[in-house]
C-alpha cells in the first residue's frame, strides 16, 4: 500500500503513563541516593556531583547497550528491565544504609557501584519503550514528542515531591523502595496488557510477583532494618529519629547523656553542652547591662535560648532557625525540654522558622545582642550564612552599642576557617575580639565577638549562676597559646566560598 494511504495507529496509554513513571523513577534513584550520600559522608557538594555526574555517564552506557537487543525482545527486555530496576534502585538506600554500619565495609565503593549499576539499567528504559511504541506505531515522531514530554513531566514531579513530602514522610530507604514497587507495577501492567504477544509471559508475571512481594516486606520492615542499621554506627541507643527536608536529626542517650547528631555529626552532649553554651552566649551578655531584645541565629535546640533567659532584664528573644522539625523536637520531647530549661515555650521566646539570611534582609528590628549558633560552614550552602554580605546584614540588625558572637569552629583543628569567620567579620566592618574554649565532645572551640565599637571586656564575674565558667577560665578563653596563632587567611566572600575550602582542608589534615 502506498505510504500515502498509511492509517496513523495511535499511542498506547498504558506504554505513555510508564513513561512518567519510568522517568520519576529514574530520577528518584540518584536523587536518593546522592542525598543519602551527603547525609553519611557530609560534603554535599561533592557528593551531588560525582554521583549524579556518574549517574548521567552510567545511563548513557545503558542507552549504548539497547542497541544489541533485537527489535522482537525488545518489550520483553523493557519489562525485564523495569524489574531489575525496580529491585536494584529499590533495595539501593536500604542497602546504603545497612552497609555503612560496617566499618570494614568498602562503602565508597559499594556506592559507586550501585549508582553505576542502577544509572546503567535506567539509561536501557527509555530507548526500549521508545522502540515497543514504534512497532505499535506508525508516525515515530509522536512518539519523541510524547516520550520526551512525559518524561521530563516524570523528572519535574519527583523533584517536588522528593524534597517536599518523600523525604521528610518517607525518608530516604523506604521512598527509593516506593518508587521500586511502582517500577515493578509498570513491567507487571505492561506484561498483562501485551501477553499476547509474550510467549513467555507466566514467566515474567512470577518473576514480577517475586520481586514485588520481597519489595513490600522491606517497604514493611524498612523502619526497623534501618533503626537497628543506625543504631550499629551511632553505638548509644537511639531514642529519637527523623529525616525533615533540611537533614536528618538523631538523638541518643545512655545514662545520663543524650547527645544529638545531625546528618551524622555530633552537634551536642548532655554531658558538657554547658561549656560550649556558656562560652557561647555568657560573654556577650555581660558586655552590656541594657540587652533587652535578643537575636538567635540557629540554635534551634534552645540551649542558647536558655542561657539567655537566665537574664531577667531581657525582654524579648527572637529564634530563626530553619528547620521546625528541630524546634518542634526540642519544644515538645520531655526529655529534651529538661536539658533546655524548656526555653522554647517560654512565652519571651518567638520561633521564626526560616532561613537566616533570608530573615534578616526581610526584617526591620535591630537588637542590643545576635547570638549567631549556626552549623559548621562544611558546604556552600552553609558557608554563606559566614559570608561578607551576610555579616553586613547582621551589623544593619545591631543596635550601636550591641554586640554579636559567632560559633566559628576549632581555632586547634581547623586554624584556617576560624580565622576565615574573624577576617570576615573584619571586612563587613565589625571589630572583634575572639576567644575559644575546651569543650570534651569537640576538643578546642572558638567564638568570635563582634562589635560596631571596639569596647570590649572580659568578664571576670557573671551576674547568673554558671557550670563552667568563672574568673579564671574566662581570662584563658581569650588567651591564645603559641600553637593556635592568628593565620593571614581570606575573607569569605559570596562568589569564591573560601571558607569552605579552608574549613575542608583543615578537617583533611586534622584526620589523618
Amino acid at each position: 500500500m502506498p505510504a500515502l494511504f498509511l492509517v496513523e495507529k495511535p499511542v498506547n496509554p498504558a506504554l505513555i503513563i510508564s513513561v512518567f513513571i519510568v522517568a520519576s523513577c529514574g530520577l528518584a534513584y540518584e536523587l536518593i541516593m546522592a542525598a543519602l550520600a551527603s547525609y553519611l559522608l557530609g560534603d554535599s557538594i561533592l557528593q551531588f556531583s560525582t554521583i549524579i555526574g556518574l549517574y548521567l555517564f552510567s545511563m548513557g552506557i545503558g542507552s549504548h547497550l539497547t542497541r544489541y537487543i533485537s527489535d522482537e525482545h525488545a518489550l520483553t527486555r523493557f519489562i525485564e528491565t523495569e524489574m531489575l530496576v525496580g529491585i536494584i534502585g529499590g533495595i539501593s538506600a536500604l542497602a546504603l544504609f545497612v552497609l555503612f554500619g560496617f566499618s570494614a565495609a568498602p562503602f565508597r565503593i559499594i556506592l559507586y557501584g550501585l549508582v553505576i549499576i542502577v544509572g546503567t539499567v535506567v539509561g536501557m528504559e527509555i530507548p526500549l519503550v521508545m522502540r515497543v511504541l514504534h512497532q505499535h506505531q506508525a508516525e515515530f515522531k509522536e512518539i519523541v514528542s510524547r516520550v520526551l514530554t512525559f518524561d521530563y513531566m516524570g523528572a519535574l514531579a519527583v523533584s517536588l515531591l522528593f524534597p517536599l513530602i518523600l523525604a521528610p514522610k518517607l525518608g530516604m530507604a523506604r521512598s527509593a523502595l516506593l518508587f521500586g514497587i511502582l517500577n515493578v507495577g509498570v513491567a507487571l501492567i505492561t506484561a498483562k496488557i501485551f501477553k499476547h504477544e509474550l510467549p513467555s509471559y507466566k514467566s515474567l508475571r512470577f518473576r514480577g510477583n517475586i520481586i514485588m512481594l520481597v519489595l513490600l516486606c522491606c517497604f514493611w520492615y524498612a523502619d526497623q532494618i534501618t533503626y537497628k542499621a543506625e543504631q550499629s554506627y551511632f553505638g548509644d541507643p537511639i531514642v529519637y529519629s527523623s529525616a525533615s527536608p533540611y537533614q536528618r536529626l538523631v538523638v541518643t542517650r545512655w545514662h545520663n547523656d543524650t547527645r544529638l547528631f545531625i546528618n551524622g555529626n555530633l552537634q551536642f552532649s548532655s554531658i558538657d553542652e554547658a561549656r560550649y553554651h556558656e562560652a557561647l552566649v555568657l560573654p556577650i551578655m555581660e558586655q552590656k547591662n541594657t540587652v533587652k531584645d535578643v537575636l538567635i541565629l540557629g540554635g534551634g535546640d534552645g540551649f542558647a535560648a536558655r542561657e539567655v533567659l537566665k537574664y531577667p532584664q531581657v525582654n524579648h528573644i527572637t529564634l530563626v532557625d530553619l528547620d521546625p522539625e528541630m524546634t518542634k523536637l526540642f519544644r515538645t520531647s520531655s526529655a529534651l525540654t529538661q536539658l533546655n530549661a524548656n526555653a522554647l515555650n517560654h512565652p519571651k521566646v518567638t520561633i521564626v522558622n526560616n532561613d537566616a539570611a533570608k530573615w534578616l534582609e526581610q526584617a526591620t528590628q535591630t537588637f542590643d545582642a545576635i547570638i549567631i549558633d549556626l552549623p559548621d560552614p562544611s558546604n556552600f550552602s552553609l558557608g554563606k550564612l559566614y559570608s561578607v554580605p551576610m555579616y553586613r546584614m547582621v551589623k544593619r540588625h545591631l543596635n550601636p552599642n550591641g554586640n554579636v558572637v559567632v560559633q566559628s569552629t576549632s581555632p586547634y583543628f581547623a586554624p584556617q576557617a576560624f580565622w576565615c569567620i574573624v577576617t570576615t567579620l573584619e571586612a563587613a566592618g565589625l571589630r572583634t575580639l575572639p576567644y575559644h574554649a575546651y569543650v570534651p565532645s569537640f576538643g578546642e572551640w572558638g567564638f568570635v565577638m563582634a562589635s560596631l565599637q571596639d569596647e570590649f571586656h572580659i568578664p571576670k564575674t557573671y551576674q547568673v549562676p554558671t557550670q563552667f565558667l568563672d574568673a579564671q577560665t574566662t581570662a584563658q578563653m581569650f588567651s591564645f597559646p603559641k600553637d593556635m596563632p592568628r593565620l593571614n587567611v581570606e575573607a569569605n566572600h559570596l562568589n569564591t566560598q573560601r571558607l569552605v575550602e579552608y574549613f575542608e582542608s583543615d578537617w583533611r589534615a586534622a584526620t589523618r
